[in-house]
């Protein structure tokens, strides 16, 4: 449950950054969603590779911190980007 709150947090500074930028924010918020997913199952298989079917949390930790890594790309993605000028 936490999870989601998190993820709700960081995608919408994801579409804060966007608009600052002049993008569209909810590219940006489908972008951020989608990469935590497929980062977090990743991860996921990492966690299993790394500690076997029976350690729960390592695994989900694992799946978690592969999450949050992909907002991090995100965010510096659209750091990269250009201001958008309001003139």
């Amino acid at each position: 449950m936490i999870e989601i709150i998190i993820l709700i947090f960081l995608t919408r500074e994801i579409g804060r950054l966007a608009l600052s930028k002049g993008l569209k924010p909810a590219t940006w918020k489908i972008y951020n969603v989608l990469g935590w997913l497929t980062f977090e199952f990743i991860g996921l298989l990492v966690g299993l590779m790394i500690f076997g079917k029976n350690n729960l949390i390592s695994i989900n930790l694992i799946g978690i911190a592969f999450a949050v890594t992909s907002y991090f790309f995100i965010k510096s993605r659209l750091n990269k980007l250009p201001n958008h000028n309001a003139d």
